[in-house]
């Protein structure tokens, strides 16, 4: 079984993060975003990866290489934002008509039981009950979790179960005929070609769906979702935690992620704070934030921040949202 990432998105409400870097590369609880969904999917079985890349995608071609050497990756280029619709087509040849696929939106990290939907004799999507649906695919489901039908983005919601981004799909052969029949008569929503729709014309079609709840859906294309996100993963079981004992005259308040090679000195760290590799962070208190490897603090006050990978800052009290390669010097 295949496992399609789309991960071609500008990533508008993260700039200027996303000026220099893929979304999917932002890193949350010690490493990117993209890494938490690939390593979930090896966990389960999955050896074979399409990545849809785009704006910036040599990064992640580069990334996925350099540290996934054994899975077989195959990059897909989608140059017009077009949709996930779009992007899912494209990838067409490389996906079996026999094969069941695992589709994961490049910018999403799940917490759900992989192994079970891995194992499924039935094409499952992810849903999760959200406030306000309008701004998400939504699924109107029967008592017994068949889905009835799915609706992007509609204006006047009929159900509050919205699609969280993961899907299985074990009708691989009726996905690319529906993608290609949307795509042959221009059937779009708000002017995109949408996974959504497709699926719907393989229900209309007669195949069944099934939804399952997720236990945690974090959709990481805001600032504050990512911190959010951030502090919620440094709770979990997986992240080596930092200790007070290993860094000079510092205070690490738990929970705490450090990179490899960071030097910390003379400093209050925490909590729900993650530090990339390579970071020297000196004279400072940081709270709530996320540091990107290689960047250099010094009398630094930070709480609700991001910085990005290679930035200096020296002497502020501010929240920010700091992208890469910035030197402030405030004195």
């Amino acid at each position: 079984m295949k496992a399609l990432i789309p991960v071609a998105g500008i990533g508008t409400r993260l700039r200027p993060h996303t000026h220099t870097q893929p979304k999917s590369l932002i890193p949350v609880a010690g490493k990117p975003i993209l890494a938490h969904i690939v390593d979930s999917l090896i966990a389960v079985g999955i050896n074979e990866f399409v990545f849809i890349i785009g704006y910036l995608g040599d990064k992640i071609e580069q990334y996925i290489s350099t540290n996934y050497p054994n899975i077989h990756s195959f990059f897909v280029v989608q140059t017009d934002g077009k949709g996930t619709g779009h992007a899912i087509w494209l990838a067409h040849d490389l996906l079996k008509d026999n094969e069941p696929v695992f589709i994961v939106f490049g910018d999403t990290i799940v917490q759900a039981d992989l192994n079970a939907i891995a194992s499924s004799e039935v094409s499952l999507l992810g849903v999760k009950r959200v406030d306000d649906p309008r701004e998400f695919g939504v699924a109107e489901i029967d008592e017994t979790g068949l889905i009835t039908k799915l609706v992007e983005k509609p204006t006047i919601p009929k159900s509050n179960q919205a699609l969280v981004g993961i899907y299985k799909i074990c009708e691989t052969k009726q996905l690319k005929h529906a993608l290609n029949y949307n795509i042959e008569h221009s059937i779009v929503t708000r002017g995109e070609y949408q996974l959504t729709d497709a699926l719907m014309r393989m229900i209309d079609n007669g195949i069944k769906m099934h939804a399952f709840n997720v236990d945690g859906w974090f959709d990481c294309g805001k600032k504050d979702i990512l911190l959010e996100t951030n502090a919620i993963l440094l709770k979990g079981d997986d992240y080596i935690r930092a200790h007070s004992k290993d860094f000079e005259n510092t205070i690490i308040i738990d929970p705490v992620y450090i990179g490899k090679g960071s030097k910390i000195s003379n400093s209050i760290i925490g909590p729900n704070v993650s530090i990339g590799d390579s970071v020297i962070v000196d004279y400072s208190i940081i709270r709530n934030s996320i540091i990107g490897p290689h960047s250099h603090l010094e009398n630094a006050n930070l709480n609700s921040s991001i910085i990005g990978n290679d930035a200096s800052l020296k002497g502020i009290s501010l929240s920010l949202n700091l992208g890469d390669s910035t030197e402030i010097n405030i004195g």
